[in-house]
C-alpha cells in the first residue's frame, strides 16, 4: 500500500454507498481515505459500514488530509460544479454517470481539466457488464458476422416509483450506459430518432433509434413501466443473432453489490453469471448458449489508480463521454420536434 493512491468519495446516498464504496475499497492500489458528507444521516451509516472511514464536511478538508483522487457520486445536477472544485483543488476526478445534465457543460468540465493537468474519467461502469463484454468478444471473432441491427434494453416494472428531479429523468439515467455502449461497439451517430414520456424532463420511459456512421441501426429502450421487459441484448448480424436475457433482465454485478458483497470478498467468483443467464446464439431454427464472460466492474479503480501515477490511460475517455451526451441532446430534440436529429 506504499504506493497506493489515497482516494475519497464524495456522497454517500445510493449510488456511493452502493456502487462506489465497495470498489473503491476492493481496489487493491487505492488507499480509501473517507467520504465528504454533511448529512447526519449518511454519517451515521458511514460509521456504522465503514467504521475505518473518515467523513469530511467539504473538498478542502479531504485534500488537506492528502487525498490525491476523488470520486463524485453526488446528485446529477451538481457534478459539473463539484467536479470543478476538485479540479481547482488538484484531486483527480472521477464523476458517475450521467456526467452532467448536457454535451456543453461536460465540455466545460473537460476543458477545466485539460486546463489544470488533472486526469479526469467518467464512471461508465457498465461497459464492464458481462453481457457487453460478451457482445463485444462475439463481434470481434465474427461470429455474428457484419452487424445490422443492436438492440439494447434497460426496462424495470416499478410503476409507482417517482423519478427524482436530481437525476434528470431516465433518459439520462439509463441512457447515459445505454448511449455509452451503443457508440462504444458500433461507433459515432450520423443521425437520432427518440420517443420520450414523462413529465417535463423527468422522462419515465424512452425510445432512441441510432444510425451510426458505419450502417448500423441501434434501437435502445429505457423505461420504469415495462411490465413486460424485453431482451437485455439482441444483436442481429448477417450470420447469426445473439440475444441475452440475464439473470432477471440485468447484469448480476448490480444485484451482488446490492445484497452487500464486494470483490474482495469473492475474489475470482465476482462478476461471474450463472449458467441459466447465459445468453443464445442462433442461427435460424437452431440455437446454442453461449457461455457469459465475467463481468468486471472492479477492475475500473485499479485502472484510474495506474493512471493516477502515470502508469496507463484513464480506464474512460470523457471526450467520449461528450460525444454521448450530445447523442443525448440531440434525442432529447428530436423528441421535442418529432423529427430525426443529425449529428
Amino acid at each position: 500500500m506504499s504506493d497506493a493512491v489515497k482516494f475519497g468519495l464524495v456522497g454517500y446516498g445510493t449510488g456511493g454507498r452502493i456502487f462506489h464504496a465497495p470498489l473503491i475499497a476492493s481496489a487493491g492500489n487505492v488507499e480509501f481515505l473517507g467520504v465528504v458528507t454533511r448529512s447526519a444521516e449518511r454519517r451515521a451509516e458511514l460509521a456504522a459500514k465503514r467504521p475505518t472511514l473518515t467523513a469530511f464536511d467539504d473538498l478542502a478538508a479531504l485534500k488537506a488530509a492528502g487525498a490525491e483522487a476523488v470520486a463524485i457520486s453526488t446528485p446529477a445536477a451538481t457534478h459539473a460544479a463539484v467536479a470543478k472544485e476538485a479540479i481547482g483543488l488538484g484531486l483527480a476526478v472521477v464523476v458517475d454517470k450521467p456526467f452532467t445534465l448536457d454535451a456543453a457543460s461536460a465540455q466545460e468540465v473537460v476543458d477545466a481539466a485539460d486546463a489544470a493537468g488533472v486526469l479526469l474519467s467518467v464512471y461508465q461502469n457498465r461497459r464492464w457488464d458481462s453481457d457487453l463484454l460478451t457482445v463485444r468478444k462475439l463481434i470481434g471473432q465474427g461470429t455474428l458476422g457484419n452487424v445490422r441491427r443492436f438492440e439494447s434494453r434497460f426496462e424495470r416494472w416499478a410503476p409507482d416509483r417517482q423519478v427524482p428531479a436530481a437525476g434528470g429523468g431516465t433518459l439520462l439515467d439509463f441512457g447515459s450506459h445505454l448511449v455509452d455502449q451503443a457508440l462504444l461497439l458500433h461507433g459515432p451517430a450520423g443521425r437520432v430518432y427518440a420517443e420520450i414520456r414523462g413529465s417535463g424532463e423527468l422522462d419515465d420511459d424512452f425510445f432512441v433509434a441510432i444510425h451510426h456512421v458505419n450502417g448500423v441501426e441501434s434501437h435502445l429502450w429505457g423505461s420504469w413501466r415495462q411490465a413486460a421487459p424485453g431482451p437485455r441484448f439482441r444483436v442481429s448480424g448477417t450470420t447469426g443473432t445473439y440475444i441475452v436475457n440475464g439473470v432477471d433482465g440485468m447484469d448480476h454485478q448490480e444485484a451482488l453489490l446490492k445484497a452487500g458483497k464486494a470483490p474482495s470478498g469473492l475474489g475470482e467468483r465476482w462478476g461471474v453469471e450463472p449458467e441459466h443467464g447465459w445468453g443464445r446464439l442462433y442461427h435460424g431454427p437452431t440455437s446454442a448458449p453461449v457461455p457469459t464472460e465475467r463481468g468486471r466492474w472492479d477492475t475500473y479503480y485499479p485502472a484510474f489508480a495506474r493512471a493516477v501515477r502515470g502508469e496507463g490511460p484513464v480506464p474512460v475517455d470523457p471526450a467520449d463521454v461528450v460525444r454521448n451526451m450530445a447523442v443525448l441532446d440531440a434525442a432529447r430534440e428530436s423528441a421535442r420536434t418529432g423529427n430525426a436529429v443529425r449529428l
